[in-house]
């Protein structure tokens, strides 16, 4: 099964952008976004911004492929949770095309986050062993997917309330605006704090945040909403400039005198 394994990582980062195209590629389901497309909502990003998906998943092939080809331990490590986010990827894909559940895709973003934030935290505890090429793709592909999986989890807040209530799109524009701020900020400071310092973590933060501005600049009108924005991302920044993750980083020693290359 070991040996096995990254051909594995391989085959789940070809079905995740497979899985995501199933509806409009072969008219199964409900394409993903189309409940919420034309909305207007002021918390959704504007939807070119969603083509980040391209990037994480060349990412996630990339390091598939770089683990198979040299399979060394530390790869593998960080394989393991990162193939578990893929899986949960497509479970989430899945659901949002054949089911549509607001509640149900809202529990799904759960494991995603869960597991690509564990593999980035594996991930940051090597940073002390020197870089290479396959560490660049590793803390890309990891960085990334735990960025976006925030902005996706923060946006879907206001959908989950709205799914239970008859609030509008436009209902309270401030207060749904401030719960995907406030949730996102949270995260980025947990992440910083206890999982990794990534600078592509935050720069997929900001690309989210980035949408959220325009969408709100260019298609709501509610120009306000998008300064605030802009200005909550720059403070979310300004935490990554700050201080990096505390209680990650292990010193080498330590690392080679526990094996965790095993």
């Amino acid at each position: 099964m070991k040996s096995r394994f990254p051909l594995i990582l391989i085959v789940l980062g070809i079905l995740q952008p497979l899985a995501g195209a199933m509806a409009p590629l072969f008219g199964i389901g409900i394409p993903i976004g189309e409940a919420t497309r034309g909305l207007e909502a002021p918390e959704q990003p504007l939807p070119a911004f969603f083509s980040i998906w391209s990037l994480i998943f060349g990412a996630y092939i990339a390091f598939a492929c770089i683990t198979w080809r040299y399979r060394e331990p530390w790869m593998l490590r960080v394989a393991v949770p990162l193939a578990l986010a893929g899986v949960a990827n497509i479970v989430w894909m899945l659901s949002a095309q054949l089911i549509a559940s607001q509640p149900l895709d809202f529990l799904l973003l759960i494991p995603i986050a869960v597991f690509s934030w564990l593999a980035a935290a594996r991930f940051d505890r090597l940073r002390g062993m020197g870089g290479s090429p396959a560490k660049l793709v590793a803390d890309m592909a990891t960085g990334l997917l735990s960025g976006w999986i925030l902005v996706a989890f923060g946006i879907s807040v206001p959908l989950l309330i709205r799914s239970f209530s008859s609030y509008r799109p436009t209902d309270f524009p401030w207060q749904m605006l401030w719960i995907v701020l406030g949730t996102t900020a949270f995260g980025s400071w947990a992440y910083a704090r206890y999982v990794s310092r990534s600078l592509w973590f935050f720069g997929a933060l900001a690309w989210g945040l980035l949408g959220v501005a325009i969408n709100n600049w260019t298609v709501t009108g509610m120009g306000w909403l998008a300064i605030m924005t802009i200005i909550s991302g720059l403070l979310i920044l300004c935490l990554r400039l700050a201080r990096g993750a505390d209680g990650t980083t292990v010193p080498v020693n330590s690392i080679r005198s526990k094996k965790w290359n095993s």
